[in-house]
């Protein structure tokens, strides 16, 4: 399973490594998901330079594509030359985003006739986007989703699983990285919420 993890300048590290940490708890069966750039390296909000595994066209052939968030997203929903390099297909990928990755679903036209969720920030500029922004953790429908909120990733890494391994796999790859003591609850809460939408 080929999964882009997109991270782009400015990005939020809670985002883009939660995500990937989850999702490559499969590596063993075969999954492996990457950070995804669209530039050699990028830096995060908070000065951590990483650099990509994928360039971005690598999201147009990935079997899943996560849109990570960070205190540029506006500017990148903006340049429309970037998002021209983005050609997905919600027919034969699962695609989602954390926080302010919905507004690059939006623009991308992904999100039309879908409510979504969202960080506070980006709220305001999701609804200009013509999105109706939702006051939870994580919606989905069909093969497109969305998380709100940044420790909402391994709510949208369990969907991902749940989807494409099923249920057990899910709750084995959520029990690993679970608090000790609160294993059971984490996974049962955490499935608690995905579950209207596998």
């Amino acid at each position: 399973m080929r999964i882009a993890v997109l991270t782009f300048e400015g990005f939020n590290e809670l985002d883009s490594f939660v995500a990937a940490g989850v999702l490559n708890r499969l590596r063993g069966q075969g999954w492996l998901a990457e950070i995804t750039a669209p530039t050699a390296s990028v830096t995060s909000m908070n000065g951590v330079r990483v650099q990509a595994q994928q360039p971005l066209e690598f999201a147009n052939e990935a079997d899943v594509v996560l849109f990570g968030s960070g205190i540029l997203t506006r500017d990148i929903a903006r340049d429309s030359a970037l998002l021209a390099r983005l050609r997905l297909d919600p027919a034969r990928q699962l695609v989602g985003s954390q926080c302010s990755g919905a507004l690059l679903m939006a623009r991308l036209g992904l999100l039309d006739g879908i409510p979504a969720c969202t960080d506070l920030t980006t709220k305001p500029w999701v609804i200009e986007a013509g999105v109706e922004v939702l006051d939870q953790p994580f919606f989905a429908r069909g093969n497109l989703a969305t998380a709100g909120g940044c420790l909402s990733a391994p709510y949208l890494a369990a969907w991902v699983i749940a989807r494409l391994a099923g249920e057990a796999a899910c709750a084995e790859a959520l029990h690993y990285v679970a608090p000790v003591g609160e294993k059971a609850s984490f996974v049962e809460r955490a499935l608690g919420v995905i579950r209207p939408y596998l």
